[in-house]
């Protein structure tokens, strides 16, 4: 048992869980209560429970060669795309999603999904021939919405681009470094509009669920200290410098916008995606083919 930091009187305990689903709640003066601000799932009969999915990373070969792959299961030990099959809302309401962590904190390798393998594994990506690493070690976890695609064919106003042909990156600000392969929930704090070579590519700005710190924004009213999001802006807009390459540019002018626009940014992506899925759009160059369509 851990006292906490930030609350008065809390003691925690953490539980390693193996991957299946987890329902839970709590014994509060001889009733059976669930935490409306963590996620939840009515059972059917109108009861409601706090739940938990954990899923599993199986790993191919190690980082730095081009034979690695990170490939995931449900807790049926059911093969599945972290591009297609895990969803995306865990509670849109309170914008809170399912995060694939894909780059940890503090680390280098450009680390990323696979669009045209099946399923969809994490692997290193490659350009010009060779492995790809940053410069500098990336200052937060960094990875994807599943079930978001940013569509190459939409023209978006606001930005003056088209999409990146990509799932929408995020970027989690929490201190814990999450390993590659990690599903993780996470509440939306706002976005960044970069333009990465002529072509929108939003980064979602979010904070783990469980991290101490994520009590302190309300979905609603979340407001991010610069101390926090200068360094991930910064990165941002710099980490190709090193590469030859000039600062990346960002329109709204480089504003932070708020939570609620970067949650209606998420669900068009998602739609996008939708599209995707059912093939009302045609793209050679996504793999398609999950656990659970087909």
């Amino acid at each position: 048992m851990k006292k906490s930091t930030y609350q008065n009187n809390v003691w925690y305990l953490s539980v390693p869980l193996k991957p299946d689903v987890y329902y839970y709640k709590f014994i509060v003066d001889n009733n059976w209560y669930y935490d409306i601000t963590k996620p939840n799932q009515d059972d059917g009969s109108g009861n409601y429970n706090n739940v938990i999915h954990v899923y599993e990373t199986n790993l191919v070969s190690t980082v730095g060669s081009p034979d690695f792959r990170v490939f995931f299961k449900n807790g049926d030990g059911i093969n599945v795309s972290p591009f297609h099959d895990i969803p995306l809302w865990v509670d849109k309401e309170r914008g809170i999603a399912n995060m694939i962590v894909e780059i940890p904190k503090g680390t280098r390798a450009k680390l990323e999904i696979s669009k045209n393998e099946a399923l969809n594994p994490i692997k290193q990506d490659v350009k010009n021939g060779k492995l790809r690493y940053v410069h500098d070690p990336y200052p937060f976890n960094y990875g994807a919405f599943p079930q978001t695609w940013e569509n190459p064919n939409f023209h978006d106003s606001r930005t003056n681009a088209k999409g990146d042909n990509d799932p929408i990156d995020v970027c989690d600000i929490s201190a814990t470094v999450k390993p590659c392969g990690s599903v993780i929930q996470v509440k939306i704090l706002g976005l960044y509009a970069m333009i990465d070579s002529g072509e929108t590519d939003w980064k979602i700005v979010v904070i783990d669920i469980t991290d101490p710190e994520a009590e302190k924004y309300i979905f609603t009213n979340s407001v991010v200290p610069k101390k926090v999001l200068n360094p991930l802006f910064n990165f941002l807009r710099d980490y190709k410098i090193p590469d030859g390459n000039p600062p990346n540019k960002f329109a709204f002018e480089d504003k932070f916008l708020g939570s609620q626009f970067a949650v209606k940014i998420v669900e068009e992506t998602h739609q996008e995606w939708r599209h995707l899925i059912q093939k009302k759009v045609v793209n050679s160059n996504i793999q398609l083919v999950s656990a659970f369509h087909h």
